[in-house]
């Protein structure tokens, strides 16, 4: 499995950037969270079996109107967290 944390700045809290990640997800087969910083910044953790449908994921989110918002991404590889059901949003 393959696994990866995004940090998002920019304009990226108080616009949706939750909701919309996690209804990106639906249209892959990805499974993770996304969770508000209290620095300002978002916090992705998402992984797929296939890095493939991993990236397209992260390339829909860029793609969609949340590109706008996002000044600049902070991908790094990271371990899978095991039994992750679906993509949620956590606190």
């Amino acid at each position: 499995m393959t696994a990866r944390r995004v940090l998002y700045s920019g304009r990226v809290q108080g616009v949706g950037f939750r909701f919309s990640s996690k209804q990106i997800a639906r249209g892959y087969e990805v499974c993770g969270w996304v969770r508000n910083l209290p620095d300002g910044r978002v916090e992705l953790h998402v992984q797929a079996w296939e890095p493939d449908e991993l990236e397209a994921f992260l390339n829909g989110i860029q793609e969609s109107q949340l590109g706008s918002h996002i000044k600049e991404r902070d991908i790094r590889v990271v371990d899978a967290e095991a039994g992750l059901r679906g993509f949620e949003i956590i606190r």
